[in-house]
């Protein structure tokens, strides 16, 4: 499986990419959804996606909304992996294109791992 780690917090992104890529995963990473976006047009053969909400520049919705117009034939799954929590945040995200909405206080990094490869299938 292939997946895309967005998140602008290096200590955050570093951790869940090594568990990641401990469970067997192929890692990539981006700090923002700038840098997401080149990531995502250099290799299209990417399963999952899992981004933050609050980044620069970017929200996570937006993102998810950026990607689905610049590669709709794209089959990786958008999945929110992020602090905000509220109810108007997670059907914002649904709303937008994300299959899933992960909690980062709420989970342990292997709970991460569980709940994307459920929400994965």
């Amino acid at each position: 499986m292939k997946l895309l780690l967005i998140d602008d917090d290096a200590f955050l992104r570093d951790m869940y990419a090594t568990k990641f890529t401990s469970c067997g995963y192929e890692v990539e990473v981006a700090d923002s959804a700038v840098n997401a976006l080149r990531v995502i047009q250099n290799n299209q053969e990417l399963d999952i996606i899992l981004l933050d909400m609050v980044m620069p520049a970017m929200t996570g919705v937006e993102l998810i909304k950026e990607i689905n117009t610049q590669f709709p034939s794209l089959k990786a799954k958008c999945i929110v992996l992020s602090n905000q929590g509220q109810p108007e945040d997670i059907k914002e995200a649904m709303d937008a294109g994300a299959v899933g909405y992960i909690i980062k206080a709420e989970s342990v990094p292997s709970d991460v791992v569980k709940k994307v490869e459920e929400l994965s299938k």
